[in-house]
């Protein structure tokens, strides 16, 4: 093949890598970080109930289209990072895995999940961020790291659920992320959590991989892959593009008297939680 039409379909794959694992992390990471905080944000069944409700989706569609690109179009990166980064990965299934279980059943088992998968992330993050390096001093830049990114997931978190609560539970999401505008919060965070992974994954060698996988014709019967994972991903990400676009034009948010998270497809119940009086969040 033309190697200039394989660095071409090599490129793309790397965009495409990052424009999902981008787009997992803002639109999932919005619900981890409100999981993660719901013990505080509700205090009641009624409260806890809506705030499992504003995190049920959890933006699987976005994190299945990035590994979809990576064992298809960067399969020995996608061996690299099981071989070395195995244990946070298992502690981001164990943690994906229990935060479903707990949606179902609509119970406490969520926020264990939210934090294992939040585990997950900011130890994987934080390997790649230092480059795996070992030490006294790389120990400490990891806690670091790791610190912030778990905070960053926190306030980003925060911001949603400033931006889709009401009542009590959106006084106190608004409290602990400041009174300043809810929608500048968010999409700071936003911002930042898009930027996150792709920082990150700038320590790893995806070029290289991107030539001396499949893109590159190695191994010869994997070749073909590519190209034709390449256009369909490609039209899957404006098809999720279209779709978190419209969801964000058309869902009323918190800032709507009257406003009703949205409860029957996460759990079979009918719409709960209170809505807001007026655009200051009275209690319901």
């Amino acid at each position: 093949m033309d190697t200039s039409v394989d660095a071409v379909v090599g490129a793309l794959a790397i965009g495409l890598l990052g424009f999902f694992t981008a787009g997992y992390f803002v639109v999932a990471g919005a619900r981890l970080g409100l999981g993660m905080l719901l013990p505080w944000l509700a205090r009641d069944p009624r409260e806890r109930r809506e705030v499992l409700a504003a995190s049920a989706r959890d933006g699987a569609a976005w994190l299945v289209a990035a590994a979809g690109v990576l064992l298809t179009c960067l399969p020995q990166m996608a061996g690299e990072l099981l071989r070395e980064r195995w244990p946070a990965l298992l502690v981001l299934l164990l943690g994906l895995a229990v935060r479903r279980a707990g949606l179902l059943r609509a119970n406490q088992a969520s926020v264990y999940g939210c934090w294992l998968t939040v585990l997950g992330w900011v130890w994987l993050l934080a390997a790649l961020f230092t480059g795996g390096t070992t030490g006294t001093n790389a120990v400490g830049t990891v806690a670091v790291v790791a610190l912030a990114v778990a905070l960053l997931f926190a306030l980003h978190g925060l911001g949603f659920g400033a931006l889709r609560l009401t009542g009590r539970p959106f006084e106190r999401a608004r409290l602990l992320a400041g009174r300043g505008g809810s929608r500048e919060s968010y999409a700071l965070t936003a911002v930042a959590m898009a930027v996150l992974p792709l920082v990150c994954g700038r320590q790893l060698p995806l070029w290289d991989a991107a030539v001396d996988g499949p893109v590159g014709g190695s191994p010869a019967w994997l070749a073909w892959l590519p190209w034709v994972v390449v256009p369909l991903l490609t039209a899957v990400a404006a098809l999720l593009t279209a779709v978190q676009t419209r969801a964000r034009r058309t869902s009323p948010d918190a800032l709507r008297p009257g406003f009703r998270p949205g409860f029957r497809s996460a759990f079979r119940g009918g719409r709960r939680g209170g809505p807001r009086k007026g655009t200051g969040g009275g209690a319901p």
